[in-house]
């Protein structure tokens, strides 16, 4: 049997903190084990590249603090810092929460060329970048909200 590819992540705690580099087996799952681990919608999404419908997610005009997840496997993808409201019904993103926690690919489907976003971890389907988003990068991270769970921020300590 061959060995399962490994990745380099960034991990993260639920506070959005950076914790430390690590080296990981790659997530592989069998079809079967995702489906009994996602809603059909997440699985749709993630495992087979669909999209969710316009202004659909639950994400998608969220201003909730936190740190966005991946569904399949927990690895921190994008920070609320770097949200903002492009107007395409789709949650979007300036940049990645760590440079390796997403992965680009050529998708050349409904005869268009685009770059898809997967999750390094898992390879798990996350939406399209564009190059029309605002300052500081300019790019777009259109995501799907299936394929993403938040975290919030943790509250503020009172004062004692």
């Amino acid at each position: 049997m061959k060995e399962p590819q490994e990745v380099t992540i960034v991990q993260f705690s639920d506070a959005g903190e950076r914790l430390k580099a690590v080296r990981l087996p790659k997530v592989v799952k069998s079809e079967e084990e995702w489906r009994k681990q996602l809603s059909p919608n997440a699985f749709d999404i993630t495992r087979h590249a669909d999209t969710e419908i316009a202004f659909s997610g639950k994400y998608a005009e969220s201003h909730d603090k936190g740190l966005y997840r991946c569904i399949c496997c927990d690895n921190a993808l994008f920070s609320s810092e770097a949200k903002f409201d492009s107007g395409t019904g789709w949650p979007s993103f300036t940049s990645p929460v760590e440079g390796g926690s997403v992965d680009t690919d050529t998708d050349r489907s409904f005869f268009i060329s685009r770059t898809e976003v997967h999750c390094s971890a898992c390879g798990g389907h996350l939406g399209h970048v564009f190059p029309d988003g605002p300052r500081p990068t300019g790019m777009r991270y259109c995501i799907n909200s299936a394929s993403l769970k938040l975290e919030p921020a943790p509250e503020p300590m009172e004062e004692v």
